[in-house]
């Protein structure tokens, strides 16, 4: 029988702050993690920050990030937390804690931080049980985790890290697949190198795309596709779990684009039918709250999505009857769109984009018979695709659901 204990986290790990200063900014070098970074146990290195040689020896003088301690966001949002897996070279931004384990084994205590309810004490004071909006390193440290004997965390370790494992691998493909796509878009529309493209001499476009295919075209968007905006509703439509529709919102988007699971809302209310989403349809982002504009102006593919489907007032759905979305999507995803779109929106705290904005963008329109052919590759893509995020989503809801019932010693490992 194992015996389960009560622990302060301070006695457990230690915990070191980051250092309150900016860090001097590089274009490469080493690696600066910062709350953004952190989500759902693990660093993501999409739209990664450097330093460089001096200011990373002087940030981490307290403490060195090493493979098997954990990264904590102390705000902004409160409580992400980021598995080191590997001995590179890393150093913490700002609004972030290094938890170095010294009583615990590693993992297990990862899967302690992004339990339910060591969430709950992270997000509350423990005195007046009020939302806190900056975790303090004395809440940090008094933090309850619970821990059974070490060899009973290695197992819960193991059975968990399995699940992240294959939602690793699976991304890895996703990864590859959005590459291989990308690349056919660059050959066929940027280096022109498409099939039969020897056959078709270059005209001077008189545009900034210079010589073009002859039979290509130079048109904005809105001669080629038009906008509908997603619906508005109030705190007591929407739902974490249940509803008419699942409601594609801000969340849907991964930083930089793209579609991710793990922001899924569920909205009961009524929609225009030009709200409806079906599997393919390409939606763009409008708002943001991120400081470095990493969501809007970007595209996501909705994949595929048992039930009805909707879309929140901050998302707008690209309809085109000439465009087919495979299309539409990897020029959306563009360096040249986002660049030049998210630059358009403005406001304060909150980043807002008209819709009409992303029609103003000029593009190259390739004949009709060179869209279809890419679309018909693209379509086996994008298929794969959607077996694959749809299997990361039932893993990360499998491995949600064991999570507090294994580091809690409600369920037995065996």
């Amino acid at each position: 029988m194992s015996t389960w204990t009560k622990q302060k986290l301070g006695d457990v790990a230690d915990v070191f702050d980051c250092p309150h200063s900016t860090p001097i900014w590089a274009d490469n070098g080493y690696f600066v993690v910062r709350n953004y970074n952190l989500s759902d146990g693990r660093i993501i290195r999409e739209k990664a920050s450097y330093t460089d040689f001096t200011t990373f020896t002087s940030r981490t003088k307290r403490a060195v990030p090493k493979q098997g301690d954990s990264i904590l966001s102390r705000e902004a949002p409160i409580g992400q937390v980021g598995y080191v897996n590997t001995n590179d070279k890393i150093c913490l931004g700002q609004r972030v804690v290094l938890i170095k384990p010294k009583k615990v084994d590693s993992r297990y205590l990862l899967y302690q931080l992004i339990s339910p309810s060591i969430q709950r004490q992270f997000k509350q004071s423990e005195n007046s049980g009020a939302t806190v909006s900056n975790l303090r390193i004395p809440l940090i440290e008094n933090t309850i985790v619970q821990t059974p004997d070490f060899s009973i965390q290695k197992n819960i370790a193991s059975v968990l890290s399995a699940y992240d494992d294959l939602i690793e691998n699976n991304e890895k493909r996703i990864k590859i697949l959005e590459e291989m796509a990308e690349r056919l878009y660059r050959e066929w529309f940027v280096k022109f190198k498409y099939p039969d493209h020897e056959k078709v001499r270059l005209i001077d476009s008189g545009t900034e795309y210079g010589k073009i295919p002859e039979g290509w075209e130079v048109k904005r968007l809105s001669e080629v596709a038009s906008v509908v905006r997603g619906c508005s509703y109030s705190s007591e439509e929407i739902d974490d779990f249940v509803g008419d529709f699942y409601i594609v919102n801000l969340k849907s988007f991964n930083r930089g684009g793209g579609f991710r699971f793990d922001g899924a809302k569920y909205y009961s209310g009524k929609i225009n039918d030009n709200q409806k989403l079906n599997t393919g349809d390409i939606v763009v982002a409008v708002t943001d709250m991120t400081t470095d504009r990493a969501v809007i102006a970007r595209p996501a593919r909705v994949p595929e999505i048992a039930g009805k489907i909707t879309f929140s007032a901050d998302v707008v759905k690209i309809n085109s009857d000439t465009l087919p979305n495979n299309f539409i999507y990897e020029l959306l995803s563009t360096y040249k769109f986002t660049e030049k779109t998210k630059q358009m929106a403005n406001g304060a705290n909150v980043l807002h984009l008209k819709p009409s904005a992303i029609l103003e963008f000029v593009a190259l329109i390739p004949e009709k018979k060179i869209l279809d052919q890419f679309d018909m590759l693209c379509k086996s893509i994008s298929a794969e695709i959607d077996k694959l995020l749809k299997a990361n989503d039932n893993l990360s809801k499998t491995r949600d659901l064991l999570i507090p019932q294994l580091v809690t010693g409600k369920r037995e490992v065996k």
